[in-house]
């Protein structure tokens, strides 16, 4: 089996070995097979983690703590795709339809889901790069030496999440259209994953560019709700 940063000869570079070990409670003895991670995949995962760019805080968003309680159905929706998207994931992952989006209004929690998703994703060893729209671009803009670089990482992530796409401006540049382009239009070709959260639906985002919505709308077919509806919707003017 070919080496990678996800194993050691420790564990055959599988992650982790079969143990033996005694049954609780057994008498007489009974010795069980239990899987023992190895801690080379422990460190992995620490060093994708590093890597996202998932600040702290985001990394504490989990499934276990999205409250669904006597929100509006269409947020149950939207929890019960993302959350099967992120148990999905291995099956999917290879397939024209392996992406994620949730779209639509402000303060319905589109943001905490998909951090969830990533953050599960990320606890399984897949390396999600997490890039936040309005800081992202800034970022990009302010050393353009390094331009090419940095939208090939983001053309070549494992998973890429975009959060809060098209946010910030009445209107998107030509700068960010073309560099969201070079990137969605990669990923796309070559099947791979994007998490996408946005204010903006697919129809709105035709409007700024027909060829980037129509591809994140094929890669998010068959994980993709928009939330619709007033601000019964927004969560933070309900607490």
């Amino acid at each position: 089996m070919p080496r990678h940063d996800r194993g050691c000869e420790e564990c055959n570079y599988e992650g982790g070995k079969l143990v033996e070990r005694l049954r609780e409670g057994s008498n007489p003895p009974v010795k069980d097979w239990v899987w023992k991670e190895c801690s080379c995949r422990r460190d992995h995962i620490s060093r994708i983690m590093s890597s996202s760019h998932i600040t702290e805080e985001f990394q504490r968003k989990s499934f276990d703590n999205f409250d669904c309680d006597g929100r509006p159905g269409i947020v149950t929706n939207a929890y019960e795709c993302a959350k099967g998207y992120a148990e999905d994931f291995p099956d999917i992952r290879n397939t024209p339809q392996n992406s994620l989006a949730l779209l639509g209004r402000s303060g319905c929690g589109k943001t905490h889901l998909t951090i969830a998703a990533s953050n599960q994703l990320l606890s399984r060893g897949v390396a999600v790069v997490y890039f936040p729209w309005v800081e992202g671009f800034n970022e990009l803009k302010n050393d353009l030496s390094q331009l090419d670089q940095r939208i090939r990482r983001l053309q070549q992530a494992e998973v890429l999440f975009i959060d809060d796409m098209f946010k910030g401006r009445a209107e998107p540049t030509a700068f960010q259209l073309e560099q969201l382009f070079a990137i969605v239009n990669d990923r796309y070709l070559n099947k791979r994953p994007m998490i996408v959260s946005s204010e903006q639906t697919i129809a709105q985002m035709c409007e700024y560019d027909e060829a980037i919505a129509s591809r994140i709308n094929e890669m998010c077919r068959d994980y993709k709700v928009t939330l619709t509806g007033g601000l019964e919707l927004n969560y933070r003017l309900l607490t």
